[in-house]
């Protein structure tokens, strides 16, 4: 199969496969491949918001320590291949044409969805490509999540959990943990962010205790003096400063050290200073990504309560130091737009609605309806909004935002690579 053929056997899958109810279907996927996943070693990471920089920080402190390390992410950002790599790199287009091929001559016509066609084709790469650990996150929830099939982990780390995917995770706060908890088993351990509630922390360590799973606390973190852009903070009397831009960051770098000292405490030789490292160099894109320029340009997919709100407080650090914001907002359906509209448009100076991008983007004009009432709202193509939104930032001495939906901070992304 050519590269077009590879990702139209992929999405000739549906997004979910139908409803499932336990493991059974992913567990039989890995049968069909030959069970890769019992041959590599994983760092598990569930949670709400958080786990893609907290799967950074440990992947780059792994990888500069000499370990041949496999990244799973979802969903991609620029390109489908970049779901799937090994030492930061990509998946190259012939050898995922390859691996795809022999995932497709196994699967036949069965209903699996992408996401589990996606994994398949991950683990076989790994296993091939010999990694020394996989750090594999999850793609939804967790208990349910066909990530869930790999055998108990190096550690499960569990990241900030808020409410999203509710009518599938649940819709409260307790009933996500449970299924996020999920992912611990026994014989492991499991890592929780110190920004959860007490509620959650204690689903987290019950389930540890029943599992028969280690509980790792993480020890506390302070903020330096004024956290800044960049949000510094003292951990164990060393300060560090994360590469990745807000307040949120400073909880997954102590969770993600504190996941690097479990593996050192398993026989990983991982030095602080590469801990510290990780730490100060790890970027990821579209997760509150600060792109230094003239203007600088913030690009954030964050799309759920929590994640919206960590991009408020980002806009608000700025506008109380003197910045402008102009900022360009696209949505889809299937999230709570109408909050999240709120939320950025309080901290905006200009907002410019945009659509397109999705087939399921909220119309952009409901978008400004909703602006409106806080702030100066208008609706424009994406590229004439990103015209209009850097040209009052550069002129007004502000900061241009592009906000809202991951697909959105994608096709942004897309345009200026």
């Amino acid at each position: 199969m050519n590269y077009n053929d590879t990702m139209a056997f992929i999405n000739s899958y549906t997004k979910t496969g139908g409803r499932i109810t336990d493991l059974s279907r992913a567990q039989e996927l890995m049968e069909r491949i030959g069970n890769p996943e019992k041959r590599l070693r994983f760092v598990h990471i569930a949670g709400t918001n958080g786990k893609g920089s907290t799967l950074e920080y440990i992947s780059n402190a792994l990888i500069l320590s000499g370990y041949r390390t496999g990244q799973f992410t979802s969903p991609f950002v620029i390109r489908y291949n970049d779901r799937i790599r090994i030492n930061g790199e990509e998946i190259p287009d012939e050898e995922l044409c390859a691996t795809a091929e022999k995932v497709k001559s196994a699967v036949q016509d069965r209903p699996y969805s992408q996401f589990e066609i996606t994994m398949a084709i991950a683990l076989l790469w790994y296993e091939e490509q010999n990694c020394d650990v996989v750090v594999f996150e999850t793609g939804m929830g967790g208990l349910l999540d066909s990530t869930n099939v790999i055998p108990p982990p190096l550690v499960s780390v569990i990241t900030s959990i808020s409410l999203d995917h509710t009518a599938i995770l649940g819709n409260t706060v307790e009933e996500i943990a449970v299924q996020k908890a999920g992912i611990i088993k026994g014989g492991s351990a499991v890592i929780l962010s110190e920004d959860n509630p007490p509620v959650v922390a204690d689903i987290v360590r019950k389930t540890a205790e029943e599992r028969g799973a280690d509980y790792i606390p993480c020890e506390p973190c302070k903020p330096y003096m004024d956290g800044g852009l960049f949000a510094p903070f003292m951990y164990r009397g060393i300060k560090l400063t994360p590469a990745m831009a807000g307040v949120h960051q400073k909880y997954n770098a102590q969770t993600a050290i504190t996941a690097c000292l479990y593996l050192r405490s398993k026989g990983f030789d991982i030095s602080d200073g590469n801990i510290i490292k990780a730490v100060e160099t790890t970027q990821v894109k579209a997760r509150v990504q600060y792109i230094e320029g003239e203007p600088p340009v913030i690009v954030d997919g964050g799309h759920n309560p929590a994640g919206v709100g960590m991009l408020a407080l980002m806009l608000m650090y700025l506008s109380t130091r003197g910045k402008k914001i102009y900022t360009v907002m696209g949505m889809v359906d299937s999230k709570d737009y109408v909050e999240s509209v709120k939320t950025i448009a309080r901290h905006s100076d200009v907002l410019i609605a945009v659509d397109g991008f999705a087939p399921n983007a909220v119309p952009a004009q409901n978008i400004v309806d909703i602006a409106s009432f806080y702030t100066e709202a208008e609706e424009a193509s994406l590229t004439e909004a990103v015209e209009k939104a850097k040209a009052l930032a550069l002129e007004n001495d502000g900061v241009a935002v592009i906000s809202g939906s991951l697909y959105l901070a994608s096709e942004y992304l897309n345009q200026i690579k």
